[in-house]
């Protein structure tokens, strides 16, 4: 049967060219968007040192991105998702610009800031579903392991010049400013034309609206409808997507909080502070790079659901040992360690929606991925930041890694769980048509069903 696969759909023209084209301008654009980040959190985190500060930072980053994406998975099914990113990417564009330009004229408030996130994250919420739905239409399904292994690797380098470019950026202009937050403004600038010359990019790849099966046209909100009866109806997409939440309530969102646990427990003064949440970054990108090149590499034609299972005890494994830490090249390792683990997480996540999902309904299952990684981060910081600042963060670690190995567990050995790992092998013996492997999944998430 693996013989007889690539001959049942016929690969995408010109594929490779389009990936290349397709992963650089990503790339390039997620550059602009990784010194935004780094430069605003690094800003929020020593000017306040604040666990309310940093729970206020991740609702205004993570939550417009959940209301978004149950419009932007809809969007992603019904219209030309190449399209869908540009816009995004232009309309955040525009929107930094203006924001920079206010933040010159002399506005200094965190809620500047806080706006930026906003947008930013409304932004994410039509780009990612249809990013993620985009990828299989231009790369065969034979391909999209390695294709979506290398696209985090190079996204880890990038994040390794992200850190030191933003630091740099961030103290040359904290010098021929007025005030902190107006130093964000030139990195604001880089951000948009990053996101310029991914537009370019993206403009030479010429992809087509998907073409839904028996080409029947159906309404908007009955779009909608479907999505959310075949995301909350289909066993398994309603069991990874459970994973997913698990992990972004117990290990994302207190990882948001290791920039605070390095500032507050291992301080070295401000200038140095800067430069162990630069070496912090660096060492979790380092380690995606290398765990992305791994995936793609040696663990491509390995069970996804494998690894899946594997790196989500990992994660707690690991976020144990960052609480017990004993200084901050310890610290450093475990970070290193947690950037190794993510890409055998998500990327073997993506990859398994984008072999068994429907073509016709990626955009909304991705578009639910996204609002329940929005939803959970936020939810997660909710707790974990008010704690943060009456509770030590190295107990908040250790507390959220015993937690991570209960839950996950009990998902795993759930009879639910235990399906969803036979459904998921069964899906890779089944023929490469993400329909056909659909309809494998299903019967094997009902097994007694005729």
């Amino acid at each position: 049967m693996a013989d007889a696969a690539p001959a049942e759909k016929a690969d995408p023209p010109h594929w490779l060219r389009n990936a290349v084209l397709f992963l650089g301008g990503q790339t390039v654009s997620l550059l602009g968007s990784m010194l935004v980040q780094y430069a605003v959190f690094w800003y929020l985190t020593i000017t306040y040192q604040s666990g309310v500060i940093m729970m206020l930072a991740a609702l205004f980053g993570f939550l417009p991105q959940a209301v978004i994406s149950v419009f932007g998975g809809v969007w992603a099914d019904r219209h030309n998702r190449k399209l869908l990113v540009i816009a995004a990417d232009a309309a955040i564009a525009m929107t930094t610009l203006a924001l920079a330009l206010t933040m010159l004229s002399g506005v200094d408030a965190v809620w500047v800031l806080f706006l930026a996130l906003a947008i930013r994250s409304a932004g994410a919420g039509i780009q990612m579903p249809a990013v993620a739905a985009l990828l299989p239409q231009i790369v065969p399904v034979r391909a999209l392991i390695r294709v979506n292994g290398i696209n985090g690797s190079i996204q880890s380098a990038m994040a390794l010049l992200a850190p030191a470019a933003a630091g740099a950026i961030y103290a040359w202009a904290s010098a021929g400013f007025p005030s902190a937050t107006a130093a964000l403004v030139p990195i604001f600038f880089i951000d948009v034309v990053t996101a310029a010359v991914g537009i370019g990019l993206l403009l030479l790849i010429p992809v087509a609206a998907v073409r839904r099966a028996g080409d029947v046209e159906t309404g908007y909100f009955a779009d909608l409808v479907d999505g959310v009866r075949y995301v909350t109806g289909h066993a398994f997409v309603r069991w990874l997507l459970g994973l997913f939440a698990i992990i972004f309530v117990l290990t994302v969102a207190p990882s948001n909080l290791t920039p605070l646990m390095a500032v507050r427990s291992f301080d070295a003064g401000e200038e140095q502070n800067v430069i162990n949440l630069a070496v912090l970054e660096i060492s979790f990108s380092i380690g995606m790079m290398l765990g992305g090149i791994l995936v793609a590499s040696l663990f491509a034609n390995r069970s996804r659901i494998g690894l899946i299972v594997t790196s989500s005890l990992v994660f707690g494994g690991l976020s144990i040992g960052m609480g017990l830490s004993p200084n901050i090249w310890v610290f450093f390792g475990f970070m290193f360690l947690i950037g190794l683990a993510v890409p055998f997480f998500s990327t073997s996540s993506m990859t398994l929606l984008q072999e068994t999902v429907e073509p016709e309904r990626q955009g909304r299952v991705f578009g639910f991925v996204g609002i329940v990684m929005a939803v959970a981060m936020p939810l997660g910081m909710v707790v974990f930041g008010p704690l943060a600042d009456v509770v030590p963060i190295e107990v908040l670690l250790v507390a959220a890694g015993v937690l991570t190995f209960g839950v996950v567990g009990a998902a795993v050995w759930l009879p639910a769980g235990r399906r969803a790992i036979a459904a998921a092998r069964a899906a890779a013996q089944a023929p490469a048509d993400p329909r056909e492997r659909a309809a494998v999944v299903e019967a094997a998430m009902h097994p007694d069903e005729d």
